[in-house]
């Protein structure tokens, strides 16, 4: 318990000073938390080996964060969106993995690995991307919802990223262990420790228990919505209308993992069908709190995780593979723009916004390593 206190003292206490000062010297809240985490982490050493733990239960935050923009999207403006969530986002993913793939294959590595490279790189960030619209009041413009439709694109691609990744997987990996022994992985020893409903099932039977869970979520909530609000409503209790909040967004969160989609993608239909719901604002005031502070904490966790051992071991490769990447993808990017019609202010936006990459990537990067499609070195 008290190493837990330390440890939440040294978390929020780097939050409170780093950020109010790069928001006022322009910077924004992301770059805040970031270098909050850089100082706590790899420049005093205050926080370690937990920062990795923190990160898988601050991803949540991401989660939340797209309930909230489902909250604000009335079902007929998605469709509307439905030519830029399926072409641009489709073009932008496809032409990506592509490009990035190809250049893998001109360095050398084999077709398999190269697809795995071109599909961790050909995602960008979703966190990072949606705060900083948000906060400098760009969401409803153009460029705003351009981007914002990419990346809500990018998270149903995902999925069949995840579906596609075993089929590149060789039968047994061999990679240099820490002891300098050749080290034989087999990629079908994983262990599975999240409960599954369609694990062992037929492809019509994940197809179908995956339709039904997302029935389930917008059954839930079109016609229970309003009766469990009423029952809160008795108790006359306000952190009851919280929990409510939280236990909707993570009971749905659960359920898609359990069927093998994204939780921030269930989630996000599920603000969307509550969009048109009375109990839309009460949900909003009882969720962003939460959403904020575990944003935070991600970025945080990731300004810790940062190796400069690694990144001064070589810094001019690092940093000029980082610098084509963002290259590559912002000429695709830019012609995507000038294809769909943005304007210029929106263009750059469009461009300048999605040419990174994104935290979706150090779950492909992970799933692949178990896979056996990366080594341990390359991941």
């Amino acid at each position: 318990m008290e190493t837990f206190l330390i440890q939440a003292t040294i978390y929020l206490g780097a939050a409170v000073i780093a950020v109010p000062l790069a928001a006022r010297l322009g910077l924004g809240s992301v770059l805040g938390y970031l270098l909050a985490g850089i100082a706590i982490g790899p420049l005093t050493g205050l926080v370690g080996t937990e920062t990795k733990d923190l990160q898988h239960f601050a991803e949540f935050g991401v989660v939340m964060m797209l309930f909230l923009i489902g909250l604000e999207l009335d079902p007929r403006a998605l469709w509307n969106m439905r030519q830029r969530l399926l072409g641009m986002g489709g073009l932008k993913v496809g032409l990506t993995m592509l490009a990035i793939t190809g250049g893998s294959i001109a360095m050398g590595y084999d077709w398999g690995t190269s697809v795995a490279i071109g599909m961790i790189f050909a995602l960008s960030s979703t966190a990072i991307v949606l705060q900083t619209l948000t906060e400098k009041g760009l969401m409803q413009t153009s460029g705003g919802r351009s981007t914002f439709s990419v990346l809500l694109a990018q998270d149903i691609a995902v999925i069949p990223m995840l579906a596609l990744l075993p089929l590149l997987a060789v039968p047994v990996v061999v990679s240099l262990a820490t002891d300098g022994s050749l080290a034989v992985i087999d990629p079908d020893d994983t262990h599975h420790a999240t409960l599954s409903l369609v694990e062992g099932l037929p492809g019509w039977g994940v197809t179908l228990v995956t339709l039904g869970a997302v029935a389930a979520v917008i059954l839930a909530g079109t016609f229970l919505t309003r009766p469990v609000f009423r029952y809160i409503h008795h108790a006359r209790l306000r952190e009851m209308y919280t929990a409510l909040a939280l236990l909707m967004v993570v009971s749905i969160a659960v359920l898609m993992q359990m069927v093998g989609l994204s939780p921030a993608l269930g989630t996000f239909l599920a603000g969307v069908v509550l969009a048109n719901s009375e109990f839309r604002h009460e949900l909003e005031s009882d969720l962003e709190p939460f959403k904020g502070l575990l944003l935070g904490l991600f970025f945080i966790t990731v300004g810790a995780g940062i190796n400069f051992d690694l990144l001064f071991g070589d810094p001019a490769r690092i940093l000029g593979l980082a610098v084509a990447v963002m290259a590559i993808k912002g000429v695709i990017l830019f012609g995507l723009a000038l294809l769909f019609k943005l304007h210029k202010k929106d263009r750059w936006l469009f461009t300048l916004g999605l040419a990174q990459a994104g935290e979706f990537g150090f779950v492909l990067i992970s799933f692949s390593l178990t896979q056996g499609v990366l080594t341990d070195a390359l991941a």
